[in-house]
């Protein structure tokens, strides 16, 4: 009845944001909510930051659509320092954030969108907003629910000549999962072997907690693009800052997409763009705020991970970044007697009933009847938990006594709902 693109008839908002809204206003009504669907950084924005942004927040001019010089240039540069990657700042494009960039990156490539289930929430769906075709990579708790060479090649020889783009995230959302050196050759084997362009999103590359991230982009160079911003590791996701890094054999298409860039967003907003290059600069303060950071994140996921197997449940360990997976499909029988019989049915019922906001696995691309769910285990103060752990060591951070002290809204929720789906076990 209404004169809609068919493209989004029907699209509902963001899971993401969605759950996050709904936690708000429930919060709001007076209900106590442990806040585990948003992934957004617990942690302050780094000082250094704050004050590079506060000095600049005269800037009123447009800057260049590719981003202002000055941040191109911190941008490679620190891919070079951490990652031992060479690109050209001409070839570096900054934008409103990462998840704007993949939009435009999935607008002007014209290819076939590959992703693993799971996968983040948006991949999909931006496809599907610009009408490209989008193939859903089979994974496997085996694996740890990664891509696997194997599975890339199958998808790949069945047309060979078709054009793709591989979305890799890493440290993984959902999953937390991250890749080795021997797994990420070897898929870069298979995308080299096809034409691949592989879009690498390491948002979450700085909370790696053994702060030893790798990029594909080591193995396969020449296809491609590193994504990264300020979202994750330096909290500052409402600074809405990613950036895309092009070989020089993509120049092409990084060209391509500062065109559209000019036609849509002009540029970023000028005083977060100068803000951000402190966050990109070889400093102690961001040195330190890194180190503690991973460390908390570290000792929360893996405290949460224990309680989640203890009580039943199938995921992946956790290598970096916000997330638990869990699935609880080996609990089926006791959850289904008491009505759940798929994921949206699981997180709606622990949202009523034990006050606990989280996603289910099926907006994440998995069988909607799979009982697995999304934990963004990110609600508490990450400022005081950074301070604390600033003045302890990484094993005095795994005590309980921290975590009930630092993330105790966190630790208390996933106690919760691990009580809550043992119970259904029981009955």
């Amino acid at each position: 009845m209404y004169p809609l693109n068919e493209n989004v008839r029907g699209l509902a908002p963001s899971a993401t944001i969605s759950i996050n809204a709904l936690s708000r206003q429930m919060q709001a009504e007076g209900r106590s909510v442990a806040r585990l669907g948003l992934g957004q950084s617990p942690f302050p924005v780094p000082q250094v930051m704050r004050d590079a942004l506060a000095r600049h927040a005269g800037e009123k001019d447009y800057l260049p659509v590719k981003g202002l010089p000055a941040l191109r240039q911190a941008i490679a540069d620190w891919l070079r320092r951490t990652e031992g990657l060479d690109y050209d700042p001409e070839h570096v494009l900054v934008g409103p954030g990462t998840k704007e960039l993949m939009f435009l990156l999935q607008l002007t490539y014209h290819g076939e969108l590959v992703i693993p289930a799971p996968s983040w929430v948006s991949y999909a769906p931006q496809a599907r907003i610009i009408g490209r075709q989008c193939r859903w990579l089979p994974t496997d708790i085996e694996h740890g629910l990664r891509v696997t060479p194997e599975v890339l090649e199958a998808i790949c020889r069945s047309d060979p000549y078709r054009a793709r783009l591989l979305i890799l995230n890493y440290p993984g959302n959902p999953t937390g999962a991250s890749y080795g050196r021997d797994q990420l050759q070897a898929i870069a084997e298979v995308a080299r072997r096809y034409r691949v362009v592989v879009l690498s999103d390491e948002i979450y590359s700085g909370l790696d907690f053994a702060g030893d991230h790798v990029s594909i982009a080591r193995y396969y160079p020449e296809g491609t693009i590193v994504s990264n911003g300020l979202s994750k590791w330096a909290g500052a996701g409402g600074w809405r800052l990613g950036a895309f890094a092009f070989p020089d054999q993509l120049a092409w298409l990084a060209v391509a997409m500062a065109a559209v860039a000019s036609e849509t967003y002009t540029s970023t907003a000028a005083p977060i763009q100068y803000g951000a290059i402190a966050g990109f600069e070889d400093s102690g303060e961001m040195a330190a705020y890194l180190v503690a950071a991973r460390q908390v994140m570290g000792a929360i996921l893996g405290a949460g991970h224990r309680l989640l197997v203890d009580v039943g449940a199938r995921l992946p360990e956790p290598d970096g970044g916000f997330y638990l997976f869990p699935d609880f499909t080996a609990l089926a029988d006791g959850l289904r007697r008491r009505g759940m019989t798929n994921s949206a049915q699981l997180c709606r019922r622990a949202l009523e009933e034990i006050g606990v906001a989280c996603l289910p696995g099926s907006d994440f691309g998995r069988p909607p009847e799979e009982l697995s769910v999304r934990l963004a285990c990110v609600d508490f103060d990450g400022a005081r938990a950074l301070a604390a752990a600033s003045r302890l060591s990484s094993g005095e951070l795994a005590d309980e006594a921290f975590l009930r002290g630092h993330c105790n809204p966190t630790l208390t929720a996933l106690e919760r709902l691990c009580d809550w789906v043992g119970a259904g076990a029981m009955t």
